[in-house]
């Protein structure tokens, strides 16, 4: 079988799509560093979060053991998976640890020789010379022979003399390098002397058994090539060395206190752990194992091998880039340099345009990269989530002049939110809009804990969040349910990485994760990741940027989304991780799950005011007071209603969007189609969404007229219609059929397409979401989350730049003590927002 049948055979084994859809960071960036810490699959991530919510309800102990027979389990996994007993694992924090326990054990006397392999790891070298200094024991790095690897024969003539043990890593931290473990081995128990194998590169990508290896202890990790979480790793000890080996600092978990100067040890390398483990990460690591056993070594070994050698065979052919991987290299490491440019540079340039590897300075491997006279390396690693698209991007990537700001130059929204600043000096600026609202206190007279009002997106989401923790929740809204007056209505949104500045990036980030928790709770899938571009012309500046986003030519964006046609004069940013929310679905999933935890869903109830009560709040409605804790205002385009201080602030926008049908449908579908965004001289920006389940594509403009609250958005006007389709096709020429839906909602915007999230400064029990400009919500999930973390008085910093203070607003209310207000606005008349025009507007869905 030639080379590319083999390899062609090993991917009809394996089910990369599947084993991509499966790891979330997969859809979010290139990720090629497997070998400094792989990306964990949803079963992995899962099976911690499951855990810590267990030990939330039970207790730490009492979680541990209920679970006590799968953690038991995760030492069979370990055993199986390197050939071993179940009763010779331990489960330790990390593989540095496995080795100092396994090395102290030995009790290394002065003297004693040490024979190590040039490719050592930084930290098991840093040992070795320690316990020379201090304890006068004898390290000697073996030499290498032509391969790169071990020089056996020098091996041999070394273990002619008595040593204390040999130690190799199968894989070092600075190379692809596979060292001869089993000749190794093979040497040393001729010779009567233990091997010790770090198994930590190889573990997971190569098989590694330690009867072929003749190996007395390995030491190995979990978050590398066996995809388990950080903070977990295995130590094997044979069970021949127990005589000689004793742990150093025995622990209660390893050993039993008989009397008063008596102890005795455990049997087997239990003795080597300690009691205070994370019970969460063990059972993470056991869930990795049983995905890569599932899989086989054998396979994984076989795709990674392959896709690393098209990777190293690429780099080989691009001029300014010299692989430097020895030739016993192997498996799915790949070690390079680029000619005039340090490696951390390269990285930071990779990393700029999403694509995740990492530098090894010489510093981490002084017996080799040192030795070889190279400063430092670049690693790219691949794992079976990765493919030729990984690989492909990051020759692409190479193959270019890195200019000076590479991979940060990228499409901006027209009006990015505008920068943070201070809140005016003033009473009220001392008090931090995100900080924490005082502690929940829940008095008999109280109707609820916490009043919500509003009930779309961030309505919904924060009253699940609270509820779901527990608190007594009163949720208003002044329409009927599901209602199409406001924001939220509508089948799909877009989600992206791709913001203007990095200060949105942890929002963005917790974004994603909440909609994937919510998913999780709802027991369905809301988020179809597909990958945008949003364009705008080559000619214009340009801000817009984000984790794993690269700035792409036309030629480029039509090999990404050939639906999307752009012109030879325009540019894209392409966002791998953008995606379409089913936004319908998740609307509904939220008030499901809300009654369900317990919040009192109240529709068709209007507030009409609110005023302080002491620590709390009265909050006035149609049907009378409640007096709640807090209260927590997502009134969408009513907010000005209820904080009069944002009524010359905040402007209702008219947004129509149509559906278009095609006589090519697949090319307004995905993979021909993304979210996208163009923005368009003299027009303005246009968005869409692609096909998405039995709607045709969405497309709307960005912008439009200031509305009227007292009246319902009327129907999609012929000229809004015709207007959007002239330009519509103009970009998406397979757009060739009939308007098949249409739909009006509304923008309420704020001054630089800003969010308001926080507390009030004058009265820190009221919180507001706000004025969200168009983008929201994608956040919702996380903004809920993040108003029951101030609702329970917990801090978010994190949120300081969208402090409503930050807009100048106090939340004094008329007829507050604190200070005089403006006039009120009565629910039900025109808003003061009708009076203003629009602001620029922004890559708002």
């Amino acid at each position: 079988m030639t080379d590319t049948a083999s390899q062609i055979g090993v991917r009809s084994a394996l089910d990369v799509a599947a084993l991509r859809a499966a790891t979330p960071g997969a859809a979010l960036a290139h990720h090629l560093n497997s070998a400094g810490a792989a990306l964990p699959s949803l079963t992995v991530l899962d099976t911690v979060i499951a855990h810590l919510r267990l030990e939330s309800r039970l207790g730490g102990y009492e979680a541990a053991e209920a679970a006590g027979e799968r953690t038991a389990q995760v030492y069979q996994l370990v055993a199986d998976l390197i050939g071993a007993s179940a009763a010779d694992i331990a489960l330790v924090e990390s593989a540095t640890v496995a080795w100092h326990r396994a090395i102290d054990a030995l009790r290394l006397q002065a003297g004693d020789r040490i024979l190590a392999s040039a490719s050592s790891y930084v930290s098991s070298a840093l040992h070795l010379l320690e316990l020379r200094r201090t304890r006068g024991i004898v390290v000697e790095v073996l030499p290498t022979d032509d391969s790169g690897g071990v020089d056996l024969y020098q091996l041999e003539q070394a273990l002619r003399r008595p040593a204390a043990l040999v130690t190799v890593a199968h894989v070092p931290t600075s190379s692809a390098l596979i060292e001869p473990v089993a000749q190794v081995g093979a040497l040393s128990a001729a010779a009567g002397v233990p091997l010790l194998v770090d198994a930590t590169q190889s573990v997971g990508q190569l098989p590694v058994d330690v009867r072929a290896m003749r190996a007395g202890i390995v030491v190995a990790t979990g978050r590398k090539f066996l995809r388990g979480p950080r903070g977990t790793g295995l130590l094997y000890l044979d069970p021949a060395l127990h005589e000689q080996a004793r742990p150093l600092t025995p622990d209660v978990r390893g050993a039993r206190w008989t009397s008063d100067e008596e102890y005795d040890l455990l049997p087997g390398a239990r003795r080597y752990e300690t009691w205070e483990a994370s019970h969460a990460l063990r059972l993470g690591l056991g869930a990795a194992l049983t995905e890569a056993l599932a899989i086989g070594v054998d396979v994984i070994s076989a795709y990674v091998s392959g896709l690393a050698a098209r990777l190293r065979a690429g780099l080989a052919g691009l001029a300014g880039v010299r692989v430097v991987d020895p030739p016993a290299a192997g498996g799915g490491i790949v070690t390079f340099v680029r000619d005039g440019e340090e490696p951390a540079q390269t990285v930071r340039t990779l990393r700029a345009a999403g694509l995740h590897l990492v530098a090894v300075p010489a510093s981490h491997g002084q017996w080799d990269l040192g030795r070889r006279g190279l400063p430092a390396v670049v690693r790219a690693s691949v794992h079976v989530y990765n493919d030729d698209s990984d690989i492909d991007a990051l020759l692409t990537q190479l193959a270019r002049p890195v200019p000076p700001a590479a991979g940060q130059v990228t499409t901006p929204e027209p009006a990015p939110p505008s920068p943070v600043v201070a809140p005016p000096p003033g009473p009220s600026s001392g008090t931090l809009a995100t900080g924490a609202a005082p502690a929940l206190v829940t008095g008999t007279d109280r109707h609820a804990d916490v009043v919500v009002v509003g009930a779309g997106i961030h309505g919904r989401s924060a009253a699940w969040s609270l509820a779901a923790r527990g608190v007594r929740v009163v949720q208003l809204d002044r329409h009927p349910a599901d209602h199409t007056d406001g924001s939220s209505h509508g089948r799909t949104r877009m989600i992206r990485r791709a913001y203007p500045s990095p200060v949105w990036d942890d929002l963005v980030q917790r974004a994603y994760t909440g909609w994937h928790e919510l998913e999780q709770a709802a027991d369905r899938r809301l988020v179809t990741t597909v990958g945008g571009l949003y364009a705008r012309p080559a000619r214009s500046s340009g801000t817009l940027r984000g984790p794993g986003c690269m700035l792409v030519d036309a030629n480029q964006a039509a090999g990404i989304l050939p639906g999307l046609v752009l012109g030879a004069d325009m540019v894209a940013v392409h966002d791998p991780a953008a995606g379409v929310i089913d936004a319908a679905a998740a609307m509904s999933a939220l008030a499901a799950l809300g009654a369900a935890a317990g919040v009192d869903r109240r529709d068709g109830c209007a507030v009409t005011g609110w005023h302080p009560d002491g620590a709390g709040v009265r909050v006035r409605t149609d049907d009378g007071d409640l007096l709640a804790d807090r209260l927590v205002i997502c009134a969408g385009p009513w907010t000005a209603d209820l904080v009069p201080d944002l009524a010359g602030q905040l402007s209702v926008v008219r947004i129509v969007n149509i559906h278009i049908g095609s006589s090519s449908p697949a090319l307004l579908a995905p993979p021909a189609l993304g979210p996208f965004s163009v923005e368009v001289p003299g027009v303005g920006l246009l968005y869409g969404i692609p096909a998405y389940g039995p709607d045709t594509v969405k497309v709307g403009f960005d912008h439009g007229p200031v509305d009227d609250l007292t009246r319902p958005p009327g129907p999609v006007t012929a000229a809004e219609r015709d207007a959007l389709l002239t330009v519509a096709r103009r970009f998406l020429p397979a757009a060739d059929g009939p308007v098949t839906a249409e739909v009006a909602c509304r923008y309420t915007m704020a001054p630089g397409n800003r969010f308001a999230v926080g507390a009030l400064p004058a009265h820190p029990q009221v919180l507001l979401a706000a004025a969200c400009s168009g983008h929201g919500f994608k956040f919702g999930p996380a903004i809920g989350a993040a108003l029951a973390d101030l609702a329970t008085g917990v801090p978010r910093p994190d949120l300081d730049f969208l402090a409503p203070a930050a807009m100048g607003v106090a939340g004094i209310v008329p007829g507050d003590p604190d200070g005089p207000g403006p006039d009120p606005v009565t629910p039900g008349t025109p808003s003061p927002t009708a009076a203003r025009t629009s602001e620029p507007t922004a890559h708002r869905r």
